[in-house]
């Protein structure tokens, strides 16, 4: 499963956690024997700025998703800080669904049946924007953003000693996090959800 590291020091464990150089020019050296043209250069074009421009009700959806997609996070890391103490409700409450919420109960289960726990937190780090779709059933926003693992180790509950791991895959990752404005089923009050976050290399 290389595409989604929960915590990039859990994801060594097991299959089930996840957790440019300038070209030189060939004619470089050799004298410009071209004639200079005599004909004046036209002005530029003005090119669109690269920073998209969002819309009023775009932006507000952006820092509504941006601040559930850190809730969620911030509750994932909870959960595999204490296990036993981990819940479906509580990570929905915070904004974790979809299967992104399969994956982190089956890593929490992982870890508390072999009696493992994360010590330490997931920094998130350059959230950007990727995409804004708002005209769909469940409106969409996609972030960027880097997690960085490296204050996370894994230790054992009863003595709280380091779980031997192997070398890994890095501390730092670069994801992106699919967030939908849904409603849990049976219930009409819509919130934002981060239902998918997909490993996109190191950052």
């Amino acid at each position: 499963m290389p595409r989604r590291p929960l915590l990039a020091a859990v994801a060594t464990l097991s299959t089930l956690t996840l957790l440019t150089a300038c070209n030189g020019s060939p004619e470089a050296g050799r004298p410009n024997t071209t004639p200079t043209s005599t004909t004046p250069t036209p002005t530029p074009t003005p090119t669109a700025p690269s920073t998209p421009a969002w819309t009023t009700e775009e932006q507000a959806a952006i820092t509504a998703a941006k601040s559930r997609y850190v809730a969620a996070r911030a509750a994932i890391d909870t959960a595999l800080n204490n296990p036993p103490a981990a819940s479906r409700e509580k990570l929905l409450q915070a904004g974790t669904g979809g299967k992104w919420l399969v994956e982190v109960l089956t890593n929490v289960q992982f870890n508390l049946d072999r009696g493992w726990y994360a010590d330490g937190k997931a920094s998130v780090e350059g959230v950007s924007v990727a995409s804004v779709t708002l005209r769909a059933e469940q409106p969409e926003v996609r972030l960027n953003a880097c997690l960085d693992s490296s204050k996370i180790s894994l230790r054992y509950q009863a003595t709280r000693k380091p779980v031997p791991v192997g070398p890994g895959s890095g501390k730092r990752h670069k994801v992106q996090a699919q967030v939908v404005y849904t409603a849990l089923t049976g219930q009409s009050k819509k919130m934002w959800f981060l239902i998918d976050e997909t490993d996109l290399g190191s950052c």
